[in-house]
């Protein structure tokens, strides 16, 4: 087979990889789809650049990616290298064979400069997507207008500014891109989620907690 390629280890499937970009998951909108349940539905990419092929985690997985074995957010691939999608397992093969470091991993670029409303666009887009779920996709601008009291029409001009900020070429998932970048870069984090305190009902008494501040 010409080319990079993947050889998915439970099935043995073997699947060339696109010119570009591949992007592999669970999910029925992706081009490689792997059935097991840790994969989440967007799970990673793998990006041909030239003669070199490099393995992109999206960030929004709970369970992550590895190359043989080692944590990744973006690495670099030799022929023959394992990239583990969760627990589903794929060996690269038909890389050309270089004196390449692969152990090196491709640093990111700088946060772009953002005003406090993008900042406010940026966070309301990835809030789903930080949520429990192994991925849920990023809110639609029409979402964020909501959240935000604002017009569907400004919040589109500001995805266009933040799509040009942040370097996000025109195509297919370009907000779920946007959202990558973004909670890769440390811009949007998950809030811990806080379990409401129980309330003592009628006859009933209050939480040792409480109690003990109470007797103080």
């Amino acid at each position: 087979m010409e080319g990079p390629f993947i050889r998915v280890e439970d099935t043995g499937e073997v699947v060339p990889l696109r010119p570009e970009i591949t992007t592999i998951g669970r999910g029925r909108g992706v081009d490689v789809r792997l059935a097991d349940p840790s994969v989440s539905r967007l799970h990673a990419e793998f990006v041909r650049r030239g003669p070199y092929l490099y393995v992109v985690d999206l960030g929004l997985s709970r369970n992550g990616t590895r190359v043989n074995g080692r944590p990744i957010a973006r690495r670099v691939l030799d022929d023959g290298d394992v990239v583990s999608f969760g627990a589903a397992r794929c060996r690269v093969g038909g890389i050309p064979r270089e004196d390449f470091a692969p152990e090196v991993e491709l640093r990111r670029a700088a946060a772009p400069e953002l005003t406090r409303r993008e900042v406010d666009v940026l966070t309301s887009l990835c809030r789903p997507a930080l949520s429990d779920e192994a991925f849920v996709a990023p809110a639609t601008a029409r979402e964020i207008a909501d959240d935000l009291v604002v017009t569907e029409a400004a919040v589109k001009q500001h995805l266009l500014r933040l799509y040009q900020k942040f370097r996000i070429p025109e195509g297919i998932n370009r907000r779920t891109r946007l959202a990558n970048e973004v909670v890769a870069l440390g811009l949007v984090r998950p809030t811990p989620v806080v379990p409401p305190q129980r309330t003592s009902g009628p006859g009933e008494s209050p939480p040792p907690q409480t109690a003990n501040r109470r007797a103080s």
